[in-house]
């Protein structure tokens, strides 16, 4: 079985032992009345693929009992199973086959063996990063939570927060999500940060980590040409999200908070807009042109090996490489100095197109499948919920929860395919790319573009 096979299956076997939880134990339901079985695989799937997308309302829907089975099946989505395994092969002095070693190496980062980080030291440090910034995510909850909770009220929604922040999988325990915190700008920076860490990429996570620990040699470790673009990416995106939301809703969803919290309140929906899927705002009353603009960002993601999903803004950025060198008559994509391989940008232009040609299909299908009358659709309406769900985000402008039975199956399968399809489809391209091409091409003709 190839990685990217390997990949995928983990996700179905997880997915399949979530739905069958979700079906069969009256435990986890407070009416003790467990979900059918399209509702169980739709909210397995979400958990999973840290979508965060719902059917029934988590905080009311279910016990204590089975919010952590939620939970855990957000850990074991945003971990991966297969990176969980091979720690444990690992630390017990066994030895990985290529093929695991390639596919867990896979859920980090494409660049791991060009960047010579060792695979064991890689996939300790995924759990060990995963586990100190979720814990100290919690704590930091747990002390906001707890001046209006109780201790062990509290306690529970501050770690159920900080692993769905840093996984980027969107479950809250309230069900508001975190309209009820709007004003309280702990809770918000403590979530947003934990999303914008899981949504780096642990590659970029280990290169900082290493860096640092030799800061004080002359001959420290530079930063990956990758790593530095997703920084400097990423920080574009936040800050143009947060001053475009925050202009946008001024006088409309922000009306009523403060000058502070308002700003506060337009950068934390630039930030759950890139695959996090929290929200702090009613997006149903939001303006057109501020769900539009969550529309690109969730497009966009975060970066490649991390929690978030999306296209991932490494794509993104050398799609925009791409068509600048063309623009100026360059032959090849460089930056700060570096040249792109060609290989890496054709990738970038396969994803891509396969990204927007499943996102249109699905929009095309939801039309077709939903009635116009019922509450919740709409063509932005319908797009919003394609577009969130492929790209594993998790917000809605109130559409999932009236799905028609065969559209929930759709964007079941949407949240999978975006949460693994991607990912293997960059595998097979890089594959691909690697094998050994032949030594003959066919004659030229050209054709008439644009």
């Amino acid at each position: 079985m190839s990685p990217s096979r390997l990949t995928a299956g983990t996700f179905l076997g997880l997915i399949a032992a979530g739905t069958l939880g979700l079906h069969l134990v009256p435990a986890f339901y407070v009416s003790g009345q467990p979900l059918g079985w399209i509702d169980a695989l739709f909210t397995a799937t979400s958990a999973i693929c840290v979508t965060g997308l719902i059917v029934v309302d988590t905080a009311t829907h279910f016990t204590r009992l089975g919010q952590a089975y939620l939970l855990v099946m957000i850990q074991l989505g945003g971990l991966g199973m297969i990176t969980l395994t091979s720690l444990l092969i690992l630390g017990l002095g066994g030895r990985l086959s290529v093929r695991a070693e390639s596919a867990t190496t896979s859920m980090a980062g494409t660049l791991v063996t060009a960047s010579g980080i060792n695979a064991f030291r890689l996939v300790r440090d995924v759990v060990v990063f995963t586990l100190v910034f979720e814990v100290l995510g919690a704590l930091l909850l747990f002390s906001s939570f707890s001046r209006h909770l109780g201790a062990g009220e509290a306690l529970w929604h501050a770690v159920f927060h900080a692993v769905s922040a840093f996984c980027n999988a969107g479950f809250s325990t309230f069900s508001d999500s975190l309209i009820g915190w709007q004003r309280s700008a702990p809770v918000l920076v403590t979530i947003m940060g934990l999303v914008v860490i899981g949504g780096l990429g642990f590659l970029t996570l280990e290169e900082v980590a290493l860096r640092w620990q030799a800061r004080h040699r002359p001959d420290r470790m530079r930063l990956s040409l990758h790593s530095r673009l997703v920084f400097a990416a990423t920080a574009v995106a936040l800050l143009v999200g947060a001053v475009l939301f925050t202009t946008f809703e001024w006088t409309g969803l922000l009306r009523d908070l403060s000058p502070a919290a308002r700003v506060m309140g337009g950068t934390f929906m630039s930030v759950t807009a890139r695959t996090a899927g929290f929200n702090a705002v009613d997006y149903a009353q939001a303006t057109d042109a501020s769900n539009f603009l969550t529309i690109l960002l969730m497009t966009v993601g975060g970066a490649p090996g991390s929690t978030a999903g999306g296209l991932k803004i490494t794509t993104v950025v050398v799609i925009g490489l791409l068509a600048w060198a063309r623009v100026r008559g360059d032959t090849s994509v460089s930056v700060w100095s570096r040249t792109i391989p060609d290989e890496t940008v054709q990738r970038a232009i396969g994803v891509s197109v396969f990204a927007f040609t499943v996102v249109a299909i699905a929009i095309f299908l939801l039309t077709a499948l939903e009635t116009q009358e019922a509450p919740g659709t709409g063509f932005l309406r319908v797009v919003f919920e394609a577009v969130s769900a492929f790209n594993t985000v998790g917000l809605s402008l109130g559409t999932t929860g009236h799905l028609e039975p065969a559209s929930r199956v759709l964007v079941t399968i949407l949240m999978f395919i975006g949460r693994v399809g991607p990912l293997s489809f960059a595998a097979a391209l890089a594959l691909r790319a690697r094998e050994v091409r032949p030594r003959y091409s066919f004659a030229r003709e050209d054709v008439s573009i644009g």
